[in-house]
């Protein structure tokens, strides 16, 4: 009779879509429960003993896979073979990421130890693009405390002048991309529909793409200076950790707006309370925080000109689904040893 392969899920996904019928029909599954846990994010030292001897870890982006954590998911020790009378051994084969980012990952790691990694780009690019769309409008005409008005009971009593609670227009701004891969392309292209007038985009290298939105190549320090909307897009590496830093701020405009839909390591989150409390910087719309879930008493919750969302922004039903789903063609086919759909970068 053969062993069905074990499979941990770190965080719940979907009951009535096709990756937990897949799983169920073919792996023993084992799945942190958010209710009886009580939060939603599976607690590291839970997290360390559940992936112990499984196949294959179904991982939530807030799941770091570390050392540690492979050494825990590692080979059973001889004795316990022997003792429980195990002709079959796990082991740890492959790691299916619900994400497009993957610095919660040891990359290098798992390819010393020759474990599969694969992750979810494109089917969340549309969904995110959105996202940071809707930050920026958001941010821009001052939503939060628009809504904060209304359930303080503010709204009608507070109209001192015909500027009250006026915003931003995105309309004739000029607008600077940090990043333009999947997603700031993306936001790019919507960019260009609300009839912004110029278009800059920093990183690596220049894209040929750039030009099906007019986009110019600039440096970062430029792209600073003269953007009126800032949006942050870029993959995380440790050369960009708190790229966003106190001096970083003081070559923007005071009259712009600071979005990040990336990671929350890319802004120095002390600098960011700082330049926004002085007016150095007119608003920041944040969608990633360092760290996750930020704490309810943090100085940047006490702005009215920060808007913070809780990582929504692949939080779409269809999105959701369809990275679970990739996740689990990753996975399956990483157990029986066929070619994975989404394999991540070569890392050396």
């Amino acid at each position: 009779m053969s062993v069905r392969p074990k499979l941990y899920i770190s965080q719940g996904i979907p009951e009535d879509g096709e990756a937990i019928k897949l799983y169920r029909e073919q792996c023993e599954i084992t799945m942190y429960d958010e209710k009886k846990g009580g939060v939603v994010s599976v607690p590291r030292e839970e997290f360390l003993r559940s992936i112990k001897g499984v196949d294959a870890i179904h991982l939530a982006y807030s799941a770091k896979i570390d050392n540690e954590a492979l050494d825990a998911a590692g080979l059973l020790k001889l004795s316990e073979i022997i003792v429980n009378c195990i002709i079959w051994c796990p082991q740890l084969k492959v790691i299916g990421t619900m994400s497009v980012g993957l610095d919660h990952l040891d990359l290098v790691e798992c390819s010393r130890r020759t474990v599969k990694v694969r992750y979810t780009p494109d089917v969340l690019t549309d969904t995110v693009a959105e996202a940071a769309i809707a930050l920026t409008l958001a941010t821009a005409r001052r939503h939060k405390e628009g809504m904060a008005d209304v359930m303080n009971g503010v709204w009608g009593f507070t109209w001192s002048n015909s500027l009250y609670l006026c915003g931003k227009n995105i309309k004739g701004s000029t607008v600077g991309i940090v990043g333009l891969g999947r997603i700031g392309f993306e936001v790019a292209r919507r960019l260009k529909a609300f009839g912004i007038s110029h278009l800059m985009y920093c990183g690596r290298t220049p894209k040929d793409y750039a030009s099906e939105v007019d986009g110019e190549f600039v440096a970062f320090d430029d792209l600073l200076k003269q953007s009126d909307f800032v949006i942050a897009c870029c993959s995380i590496n440790p050369s960009n950790h708190k790229l966003f830093s106190a001096e970083a701020f003081k070559k923007m405009k005071s009259s712009a707006i600071l979005v990040n839909v990336s990671r929350g390591v890319l802004i120095d989150q002390d600098a960011l309370y700082d330049a926004l409390k002085t007016g150095e910087l007119y608003a920041a719309g944040i969608d990633a925080t360092t760290p996750e879930p930020l704490p309810v008493d943090h100085p940047l919750l006490t702005l009215p000109n920060c808007t913070v969302l809780p990582h929504l922004g692949s939080a779409s039903i269809n999105t959701r689904h369809a990275m679970a789903n990739l996740t689990t063609r990753n996975i399956l086919a990483g157990l029986k040893g066929e070619p994975l759909p989404a394999p991540v970068p070569s890392q050396k």
